[in-house]
C-alpha cells in the first residue's frame, strides 16, 4: 500500500535524510542552547539595575543579537560560506550546516532567553543580592532554576525552527530531508518523495513540540 502511494521514494535514502535531519538539528539545538543561554544572561545582568549594568555590553551585545536575528536564514548560509569553508575545509554536508544553524538560532534564543528572565520576580533577585549571594550563586540558584519553564518552552519553539532552517540548509547541499525533497522531489518532479519528505519532517515537528510541552510541565511548579 505505501509503496503504491509513494512509488518514487527511495526508502533507503529517506531514512538516511532523517537521520542527517535528526543529527543537524540535535546538535544545533543543544549549542543554541548553551550559547544562547549565556548570550541571554549577558544581556540581562548588563541591563540597567541590574548587577552588571554596562550601557556598552548591554548595547553591543544587544546589536549582534539584533543583528543576526534579523538576517533571512538562506542569506546568512550564504554570507558564512567563506566562515564555514574556512572552519571545516567543506560547504557540503550536514556538519558544514552547523555553523550557519548555530549562528542563526542562537540570537534568536538569546533574546528569548532576556524575556524569560526579565519575567522573574524582582523581588526574589533583591532577597539574593541581600543575603551576600555571589553573581554566581544568583545565576544558578536564581535565574536559570526560576526561569526554567520558559527557557524550556523557548528552547522547543528554537528547535522547532531548526527544523525548518535544515530543510533549507538541505538545498545547497546540507543533506537531510530538505536536501532530498529539493533534489528528488522537487527537480525530478516526484511529487510523492517531496510529500513523504514533509510529513516526516511533521512528524519530527510534533515530537519535539511534544517533549518541549512534556518537560516544561514537569518543571513548572507555579
Amino acid at each position: 500500500m505505501v509503496e503504491q502511494l509513494f512509488p518514487n521514494v527511495n526508502w533507503e535514502s529517506m531514512t538516511e535524510a532523517f537521520y542527517q535531519t535528526v543529527y543537524m538539528t540535535a546538535i544545533s539545538t543543544v549549542v543554541t542552547f548553551i550559547l544562547g543561554l549565556a548570550i541571554g544572561i549577558l544581556l540581562f545582568l548588563a541591563s540597567p539595575n541590574q548587577i552588571w549594568a554596562n550601557k556598552v555590553v548591554y548595547f553591543l551585545t544587544g546589536s549582534l543579537v539584533n543583528i543576526f536575528r534579523s538576517i533571512p536564514f538562506i542569506v546568512l548560509i550564504i554570507l558564512l560560506i567563506p566562515f564555514t569553508k574556512f572552519l571545516l575545509g567543506t560547504i557540503r554536508g550536514t556538519n558544514a550546516a552547523l555553523p550557519a544553524l548555530i549562528i542563526g538560532a542562537a540570537p534568536f534564543y538569546a533574546r528569548m532567553v532576556l524575556i524569560a528572565l526579565r519575567e522573574i520576580d524582582k523581588g526574589v533577585i533583591e532577597a539574593a543580592r541581600s543575603m551576600g549571594a555571589k553573581t554566581s550563586t544568583i545565576i544558578f540558584k536564581v535565574l536559570i532554576p526560576e526561569s526554567m519553564p520558559a527557557l524550556i518552552s523557548g528552547l522547543t519553539v528554537t528547535a522547532v525552527a531548526l527544523v525548518g532552517y535544515t530543510a533549507m540548509a538541505g538545498v545547497i547541499g546540507a543533506g537531510g530531508l530538505g536536501n532530498l525533497a529539493f533534489i528528488e522531489g522537487f527537480q525530478r518532479s516526484r511529487d510523492d518523495v517531496t510529500l513523504m519528505a514533509t510529513i516526516i519532517i511533521l512528524i519530527i515537528v510534533f515530537i519535539i513540540q511534544w517533549i518541549g510541552d512534556t518537560i516544561t510541565a514537569r518543571v513548572d511548579k507555579r
